[in-house]
């Protein structure tokens, strides 16, 4: 960043008709009374001429000072730093920058930035506002030894982002001629990078696990067949259909897994798009009835004829719905009847939300298990979640994208009454205002 000083001052030698403007009434009363001097005798002519030198020298020289002075005064109120051309370098950063002096206060930050740490203010300590340990570890050891100096941190709010911090000390010009150090500092968003890190982790750890039963399956399956049930026609059919669902399971599997993969990858990224809920909603309950019909389960869907919007991302809300009704028609089926609705409601806090509720009337879930179902492979029941072709990664994919939306999911349950999904979205500011 360069930044160039004040031009310097006018010359000393200003037009000789301008001195004697700003002296006129001085010259002019000493010449009347050197003259009144000389004519009563008083004092010679040489003599004369030589005071009123001397008196003009007197006056000429405490107005030249008064005007270095004036014009220092102007000099000092321009702040080299603080200057348009420096805001707008700051201001253009693609990345959230703020501009410090060496005590540590704000001289100019962007609309990144700004967003980024809101308590950020002009002129104050930028140490105030931005409280992470590592922030002020960092910050104060550039201002100390005026060397660059890097830090990453977890920011927890509103969701976890892997942030970097680069404080790069910036050679600036003073006001008189010398050069000081600002320090600028700069973030960078590595919640992308970690996040893949996470998931490749995760996903061969997770995959390893859960894809051995059923690839064990089918090894055994192809051996038998291979082998003993090589003739055996009535054999090969069955093991065929075993193989079938196994293979059905290990692709719903990996499905699942991509899908939440790629919601945690985007869960800092909140969508800006509004969507209605009612016809999604319909959608999800047209595309499961063949599933309702087949477990002899009625789907009551009560919806407003009026538009619900909200901030989302369609197909994520498609997925969400989707694993919420085929739950209850799966493990609520018992049942005999599930109820989908939409209202309007408060939260604790007084916030409005939409909230929609998925209620089953099955067999309920005990109350131990309820902080663990949005576990990863978290299961009530084991056998039965297998044998009703489930993944364990249903309802841990409802909460990621109900977080990437800023929203929550509410579960309530009692023993042999069913069980109450609610996903609960914040109102857009849009539809609050109607």
């Amino acid at each position: 960043m360069a930044i160039e000083a004040p031009s310097s001052s006018p010359s000393f030698f200003s037009p000789w008709p301008e001195r004697l403007r700003h002296s006129a009434i001085v010259l002019l009363v000493a010449g009347l009374a050197l003259l009144v001097l000389v004519m009563f005798d008083e004092l010679s002519p040489l003599r004369a001429v030589t005071v009123f030198a001397c008196i003009a020298a007197a006056a000429l020289v405490p107005w030249r000072l008064q005007h270095v002075a004036a014009s220092r005064e102007e000099v000092r109120g321009v702040n080299p730093v603080e200057t348009a051309a420096v805001n707008a370098v700051v201001a253009g950063m693609p990345d959230p920058a703020v501009l410090l002096d060496r005590a540590g206060r704000v001289i100019h930050l962007n609309a990144a930035a700004a967003q980024l740490a809101p308590a950020l203010r002009k002129n104050e300590l930028a140490q105030f506002a931005l409280r992470s340990p590592e922030i002020i570890t960092a910050l104060r050891e550039a201002i100390a030894t005026t060397e660059p100096r890097r830090a990453s941190y977890l920011d927890h709010v509103p969701v976890d982002r892997w942030m970097e911090l680069i404080i790069t000390p910036v050679p600036v010009p003073t006001l008189f001629g010398g050069v000081d150090k600002c320090m600028l500092m700069t973030f960078h968003d590595q919640t992308p990078l970690r996040r893949v890190e996470e998931m490749r982790a995760d996903f061969v750890a997770n995959a390893s696990h859960e894809l051995r039963t059923p690839l064990a399956a089918l090894s055994g399956f192809i051996d038998t067949l291979q082998g003993p049930a090589k003739d055996d026609a009535k054999a090969r059919e069955r093991f065929l259909a075993i193989m079938h669902t196994q293979a059905t399971r290990m692709a719903r599997l990996i499905d699942d897994l991509l899908s939440l993969s790629r919601v945690e990858l985007s869960a800092h990224v909140r969508p800006d798009t509004l969507v209605d809920l009612v016809p999604i909603i319909r959608q999800v309950a047209d595309g499961l009835e063949p599933l309702a019909r087949e477990r002899q389960v009625v789907v009551d869907i009560n919806l407003p004829d009026t538009a619900i919007l909200i901030a989302g991302d369609r197909e994520e809300l498609l997925r969400l719905f989707e694993n919420l009704i085929e739950n209850a028609l799966k493990y609520g089926a018992s049942g005999g009847k599930i109820v989908v609705s939409l209202s309007a409601a408060a939260s604790s806090d007084g916030t409005p939300e939409i909230r929609v509720m998925v209620r089953d009337f099955g067999p309920g879930i005990a109350p131990e298990h309820l902080p663990r179902l949005t576990e990863r492979f978290y299961r009530v029941d084991v056998g039965d979640s297998r044998a009703q072709g489930g993944t364990g990664l249903g309802l841990s994919l409802v909460k990621h994208i109900l977080n990437r939306h800023r929203g929550r999911l509410l579960i309530e349950s009692v023993p042999r009454n069913g069980a109450t999904f609610t996903a609960c979205f914040p109102q857009p500011k849009i539809q609050m205002a109607a």
